[in-house]
């Protein structure tokens, strides 16, 4: 048997089946919905796992608890550690705690102080070392020797990856029409379960992952690629640079294929996510509806599965998330307009919004630091309009009185 084979058989479909049944009743058993307008948008049938909806508001719980649970009890009531700036660290903190073992949790000491304190308030002893994952992980590793605790892998653990493959039971047995999954790729931990599953209940289904361009770990590996890895990715629950040794060989041997999405698209899923099916998903979260969209014709009539695998997203990068979709489909614009510096010049501007009927939000005047002659300005105006066509309509009014009007644009 070869080596790809023999770590094959580590992970098995009844291995998934007992951490169903060894989890049960600790985590929520999310909702599988049929959503009528993304399938509308995307010319695919679209069924999403509400992983989104658990208490940590994450699927890492899964995998999380059911390593605790296998774990001797001796060893348990030492206590547990692991490296963790994500969904992950709150996870194994929260079941930790509940089963009565102190959980440390090793972040870098960049990790922003909102997902410090969110891992405190569910129990976790935080540890903040190195600048960046590997320096953490290093550290955790040493404390695990030094201190005799159990180190709980984010990802690249069988146990772990048993409890992820759970999501992939649920949603197949609430939605078996699926043909399709389109599973986020970060580690593999999650893509390891549920292909898993996938490939024993339904032997032809297509199992699609998904990367972020910024950070095509598992794409590289698996694909003999060299593609740049690193950059400020909104996925950051998926911006791994080192995928598992053990996830990707599974990845390998059982999925079909892995794309890589853009950050307008990321950007895009999570706006949809919130404006259509009214819930809150994070990057990584809406990476699945991200591909559907960007890959139109390879999921063209499928009856596709997508994971929300979490909702922990900072609400003021929400906030910036939505506006500048709102710009992208043009329902917000800011227009630069070159005036002369004289009695009534911006009024007459502001009439030309008025007959377009384009609403005003903020006004910019700059007189100094321009190129303008002296008795020149330029004006910014932020303004809400219902469409592109409508923000059109008014620049062509306005540069037909003579104005010179840049709108500014998105990447």
């Amino acid at each position: 048997m070869s080596q790809i084979d023999t770590k094959q058989d580590a992970l098995t479909y009844e291995d998934v089946c007992a951490a169903a049944d060894r989890i049960a009743g600790a985590v929520m058993r999310t909702p599988t919905l049929y959503s009528r307008t993304l399938s509308q948008i995307t010319g695919a049938n679209i069924w999403l796992k509400f992983e989104n909806h658990q208490f940590t508001a994450a699927y890492k719980e899964r995998g999380a608890l059911n390593k605790l649970l296998l774990i001797d009890p001796k060893s348990l009531e030492k206590g547990v550690i692991t490296a963790s700036a994500g969904n992950h660290s709150q996870g194994l903190s929260y079941h930790g705690t509940r089963l009565g073992a102190p959980v440390t949790i090793v972040m870098p000491r960049t990790t922003p102080t909102v997902k410090v304190m969110q891992t405190e308030q569910v129990g976790g002893n935080v540890v903040l070392e190195g600048e960046n994952f590997d320096e953490a992980y290093a550290h955790a590793r040493k404390l695990e020797q030094e201190l005799g605790l159990t180190f709980v892998h984010p990802f690249d653990d069988p146990d772990v990856a048993a409890g992820q493959g759970t999501v992939a039971l649920e949603m197949l047995t609430d939605a078996p029409d699926i043909d399709t999954l389109v599973v986020p790729i970060g580690g593999g931990g999650l893509m390891s379960g549920m292909a898993t599953v996938a490939r024993h209940r339904r032997p032809d289904m297509r199992i699609i992952g998904v990367q972020a361009q910024l950070y095509p770990s598992m794409y590289d590996r698996v694909k003999h690629q060299d593609l740049p890895c690193g950059g400020d990715t909104l996925a950051e629950g998926i911006a791994v640079k080192q995928p598992g040794a053990f996830t990707s060989q599974i990845i390998e041997n059982l999925v079909d294929d892995i794309v890589l999405v853009e950050e307008p698209e990321l950007e895009r899923a999570v706006s949809l996510c919130l404006q259509i099916e009214k819930t809150v998903v994070e990057g990584a979260g809406a990476a699945g509806l991200a591909a559907v969209m960007s890959y139109p014709e390879m999921f063209k009539g499928k009856n596709v599965g997508l994971v929300l695998c979490g909702g922990n997203i900072d609400t003021r990068l929400l906030a910036n998330v939505l506006l500048r979709d709102l710009a992208r489909s043009g329902r917000l614009a800011r227009l630069r307009i070159s005036l002369q510096d004289r009695p009534g010049a911006l009024f007459k501007v502001m009439r030309e919004f008025d007959k377009h009927q384009v609403n005003i939000l903020e006004i910019y005047h700059q007189r100094i630091f321009t190129n303008l002659p002296a008795k020149g300005l330029v004006t910014d105006i932020e303004c809400e309009a219902r469409d592109h066509d409508q923000i059109d309509a008014l620049i062509a009014s306005l540069e037909a009185k003579g104005y010179s009007v840049t709108q500014q644009e998105l990447d």
